[in-house]
């Protein structure tokens, strides 16, 4: 693997720049130095803020559409050319299944050609509102963005936010996670060969601590902030963007409530569930958290699902019998194994998880844990947990389904099921969440915007409304003939 034996370095005004330390980067299957990356500084985040606004403010690009959707295509067939040496990577550094980092690629590909198609489509309009009096209404880049990207998804997840940011005019600095600098540089890489990219419009710095993010977020030459990640880091974001009243996109945590009702297919929702709760391993927003299983059939339910958590095999994501990866390391782990115990004080463990014997205990590696909660006031309950942990909870009607569904602070996402087409489509409103499937869990496309309710953060990402936090409105008012 020779791109992850380089130090990833930081980007600006279109050079690699190191600094005089370095940090390792870890395989979490094993515990292995992959290579290593060069913290940035709050200095280097302000001199990467400044390249960005002096982009912005003194070339041309925002006022380039055509240039902006050749940047972007330039982008795909880049991310295309690496994608089974990305895939490599993100195996190797996030510890994720290959079949997952190939998933990953396809899905950032995709989304880097949908927003290149939508550089050149970004449309205001314009109104008469009396004889010779016009109204345009002119979508404008909205600045610079700060993208701050995390490690479970960190190819998507960057390219969802860039892609946007760059089709709507923005130039950017990103923060990639210091759990995946790798992966990030070899992306990077792949953005340093696009011929057409202007230098300063993309710049990036790696995170020291949190000294990156916080320089970002204070900075007054970044106009927009675009994170994803934990609830309680968006709340910390908030704050510290106040002063400068930045624009903020965040996707932030989620606690996916599984809605079973006495007509589903149980079949189809153990397949879709035990995907749906274990891919990545558990560590994903959207990531089915809660099962609410209509009381006759809960049972059933739960013997099903049980067997079907036993049969995933735990093991490095290069291993093609592997069914779950590794998580993203020993102190995760370590969190995780503290969760099973509290769940089993708490509740009633139905499938005990832990760490697997033998070499793999070497790795951050837990199998699968369920487990029964009544109690919705606990933090088991209430509380993102982040890992292959899911409770099992009971309701005895559609009511009560969807009071206990809306039970916590999040709203990211959801699902039902049920062979009933209209209480599917009641329930589905009812449940106060930015995306809810029904029938299936986990479908997510560059087409379809995403977001989440209430403490799962603001904005949309993916789809046409994915460029709107990008995005200013001018009003240019003309009286045309008047004297």
């Amino acid at each position: 693997m020779a791109a992850a034996t380089r130090t990833a370095l930081n980007y600006l005004n279109g050079e690699w720049m190191g600094t005089d330390s370095s940090s390792e980067s870890l395989n979490p299957a094993d515990g292995g130095v992959l290579g290593s990356y060069s913290p940035g500084s709050r200095a280097l985040a302000d001199q990467a803020a400044a390249i960005a606004r002096q982009t912005f403010d003194h070339t041309a690009w925002a006022a380039s559409p055509r240039l902006r959707a050749d940047v972007l295509y330039e982008l795909a067939d880049r991310l295309e050319a690496a994608k089974e040496d990305l895939a490599e990577l993100i195996v190797a550094e996030n510890g994720k299944l290959r079949r997952e980092a190939l998933g990953e690629m396809i899905g950032a590909i995709s989304e880097t050609r949908y927003y290149a198609g939508l550089a050149r489509t970004v449309l205001g309009r314009t109104l008469e509102t009396a004889p010779g009096n016009f109204s345009m209404m002119n979508r404008e880049a909205a600045g610079v963005a700060a993208v701050i990207v995390p490690w479970n998804a960190p190819v998507t997840l960057l390219v969802r936010s860039l892609g946007p940011a760059l089709a709507a005019g923005c130039t950017v600095v990103i923060k990639p996670a210091p759990q995946t600098p790798l992966i990030h540089f070899r992306v990077m890489q792949c953005l340093d060969d696009c011929p057409s990219l202007p230098r300063g419009v993309v710049n990036s710095v790696n995170e020291n601590g949190i000294e990156v993010g916080e320089a970002l977020v204070a900075s007054s030459d970044i106009d927009v902030i675009s994170f994803t990640g934990s609830s309680r880091t968006g709340k910390s974001i908030m704050a510290g963007a106040a002063p400068t009243l930045k624009r903020l996109s965040l996707e932030l945590g989620g606690k996916a409530p599984a809605v079973i009702f006495d007509d589903a297919d149980l079949d189809q929702a153990c397949r879709e569930l035990t995907t749906g709760a274990l891919m990545m391993a558990g560590q994903i927003c959207i990531a089915a958290a809660r099962f609410l299983v209509h009381k006759p059939v809960e049972k059933d339910f739960t013997q099903r699902i049980r067997a079907a958590f036993e049969a995933v095999r735990v093991g490095p994501g290069a291993d093609a019998a592997s069914g779950m990866g590794a998580l993203i390391d020993m102190d995760n782990r370590a969190r995780i194994c503290r969760l099973i115990e509290q769940a089993g004080d708490e509740g009633e463990l139905v499938l005990k998880g832990g760490v697997p014997d033998g070499p793999l205990s070497r790795g951050a590696f837990v199998t699968p844990t369920l487990f029964r909660m009544d109690d919705l006031r606990s933090d088991l309950v209430q509380e993102e947990l982040f890992g292959p942990i899911v409770s099992i909870e009971t309701f005895g009607d559609e009511a009560e389904a969807v009071a206990k569904a809306n039970a916590t602070s999040y709203g990211l996402a959801a699902s039902v099921f049920s062979r009933d087409v209209n209480r599917v489509m009641r329930v589905s409103r009812a449940i106060r969440a930015g995306t809810v499937w029904l029938n299936c869990h986990s479908r997510l496309f560059a087409e379809g915007e995403t977001g989440g309710y209430r403490q799962s953060g603001l904005g949309r990402l993916h789809g046409i409304e994915g460029l709107n936090d990008f995005l200013e409105t001018k009003h240019v008012y003309l009286e045309a003939g008047t004297t």
